[in-house]
């Protein structure tokens, strides 16, 4: 069994008219479960229309939750952009295969201008980020990649195309230790009309990525949706019954969600629906409800006005100083973006912003130690 037969079981259009349905009975009823009590059909409540007048409890609820599990801290973190080559056609992506840009893949030499341009930031962890490719930026590069940063990071974590299972633990010997991978979106059909060609057309294949992930014992897994591409209510579901089904089964493993929302890139394509900054409020403080344990991120897509606000909501972990393109730290800095940031204070006015309103920043997700990779640096 995978998430693949949790999905085959649920009604897309069943569970948007599900949501729609919710009363305020039911948003107040959800608001009273004690801590690890909220249902499925609880969290539908706290997303649903009706539940937009309840943002002030849910809000102050989900930070309550939050202080008490993660304290009044942050954690930091940077992407590394290592490649912009992709061989899929995604008609919402920069990166996409037919559009016309110039493409770049960093070597060793770059890769370490651009590690030492983000350790100078603070940064003890970094994320690095490839368009999808599996022969020209594999295994073997990525291997190459990890043992570079291993010299002077604590923690890294990727955001590439799926892996087979032998794939994520042979990099996860090369140190390796958290995973991002994104459905987009959980609708089948909407799915098959964005993603025209390549390995990403292959919707179960995906789907069943964390599932690999889990099996192979990676110590974090992001999830999340792309908004824009579909309903977000109902996408936003769907993901929640993934992050429940990915913690009953693969208990041993840390979770974590993002929301990232459509931005401008190279490319004509706009947001099918709009997830406006009370919807993504409301998001956040639910997913919170949901799991005491899932960790929250928020990356710099998002203005530095709601970021300063709605990260106290229910988040734990912030990007700063983000460069979306290969080399855009040092080496490149004018190559194309993914995506257009918002944010683009540095990561000390991040840390500044965020220790004047009494919280901690870390710059590490852990140490080094943990995962039997000590770097060499330190």
């Amino acid at each position: 069994m995978s998430y693949v037969d949790v999905l085959n079981r649920l009604s897309w259009e069943e569970t948007k008219a599900s949501i729609l349905a919710k009363t305020a009975g039911d948003v107040e009823s959800a608001l009273s479960r004690p801590v690890g009590k909220l249902s499925l059909e609880d969290f539908k409540a706290l997303i649903a229309p009706v539940a937009q007048d309840y943002l002030e409890p849910l809000a102050a609820l989900s930070h309550a939750r939050t202080v008490e599990r993660f304290g009044y801290t942050q954690q930091m973190y940077a992407p590394i952009y290592l490649s912009n080559v992709c061989s899929n056609i995604c008609t919402y992506c920069g990166f996409s295969a037919n559009n016309r840009i110039p493409r770049k893949i960093l070597n060793e030499a770059e890769i370490l201008q651009e590690l030492q341009a983000v350790k100078a930031l603070g940064m003890d962890h970094v994320l690095f980020v490839t368009g999808e490719a599996n022969l020209r930026v594999g295994i073997p590069y990525l291997s190459k990649a990890f043992e570079l940063a291993r010299q002077t990071f604590s923690s890294i974590s990727m955001e590439v195309q799926p892996l087979d299972q032998a794939g994520y633990e042979t990099l996860m010997e090369a140190g390796l230790s958290s995973v991002l991978v994104y459905q987009e979106t959980y609708n089948r059909d909407s799915y098959a009309k964005y993603h025209l060609k390549g390995m990403k057309s292959n919707f179960d294949y995906r789907l069943e990525t964390p599932d690999r992930l889990g099996r192979a014992g990676m110590k974090k897994i992001g999830l999340g949706a792309l908004y824009g591409l579909d309903d977000w209510r109902t996408d936003s579901f769907m993901v929640a019954t993934h992050l429940r089904y990915m913690e009953q089964t693969y208990w041993k493993t840390r979770y974590s969600l993002s929301f990232p929302r459509i931005r401008p890139h190279e490319g004509d394509f706009q947001p099918v629906s709009v997830m406006t900054d009370k919807d993504l409020v409301q998001l956040i403080c639910a997913y919170r409800l949901l799991s005491s344990e899932v960790e929250l991120s928020m990356s710099t897509r998002e203005s530095p006005v709601f970021r300063d606000h709605v990260h106290k909501l229910g988040i734990t972990s912030l990007s700063a100083g983000s460069k979306t393109n290969p080399g855009g730290y040092v080496v490149d800095p004018q190559s194309l973006e993914q995506f257009e940031i918002s944010d683009e204070r540095s990561p000390a006015e991040v840390a500044t912003m965020l220790r004047a309103g009494g919280y901690e920043v870390v710059w590490k997700d852990w140490d080094s130690t943990y995962d039997g990779c000590a770097c060499v640096g330190v």
